[in-house]
């Protein structure tokens, strides 16, 4: 690994199904910022953790992804302020986060050591009045539906595009 992906935090994400990927990236490429849409869409689990933790962390991705994928819902489309999400429910990825986030307690930014709403962002860094537009349209035709978790993922962030670093898919 170059020295400079060592020095890059690591971001920790859940993987879609390939169906659910497409999806979610289509709307994303619709309603997201282009100058701001630098990374494919994604359930963020840990937002920053140390480069020195990502032998760790592709260990425990590894072990978690032995067994079978969460069960995993799309249940309200979420405003956000300055954007718009799809708030996804799953305790079974939660008991997953949970095991990491024990495993990697000391290690956490305040960011990651509180409750998250798991979710996915379609808009962010919009006009308020665009976001609460997009938030109702999206309403408007929205069902919950289940939601296909395929694997973890961690990557490097350096500000842009990340960098994939370790992926583990779901075999159980």
């Amino acid at each position: 690994m170059a020295n400079e992906a060592m020095a890059a935090p690591i971001v920790v994400t859940a993987l879609m199904g390939a169906a659910d990927f497409g999806w979610a990236e289509g709307l994303r490429r619709a309603h997201f910022p282009p100058e701001r849409n630098l990374v494919p869409a994604h359930i963020t689990l840990f937002h920053h953790l140390p480069p020195s933790a990502l032998e760790e962390v592709a260990r425990r991705l590894k072990r978690l992804c032995a067994g079978p994928p969460p069960v995993a819902r799309l249940t309200e489309v979420m405003l956000l302020g300055r954007g718009v999400a799809y708030r996804v429910e799953s305790p079974d990825l939660m008991a997953m986060r949970d095991q990491l986030g024990e495993a990697f307690a000391g290690l956490l930014v305040p960011q990651d050591q509180g409750w998250p709403r798991l979710h996915i962002t379609v808009q962010n860094k919009a006009e308020p009045a665009e976001a609460k537009i997009l938030a109702a349209e999206l309403r408007r035709d929205f069902r919950p539906r289940p939601l296909t978790i395929a694997g973890l993922a961690a990557w490097y962030y350096r500000g842009g595009p990340w960098e994939l670093a370790v992926k583990a898919s779901f075999r159980g």
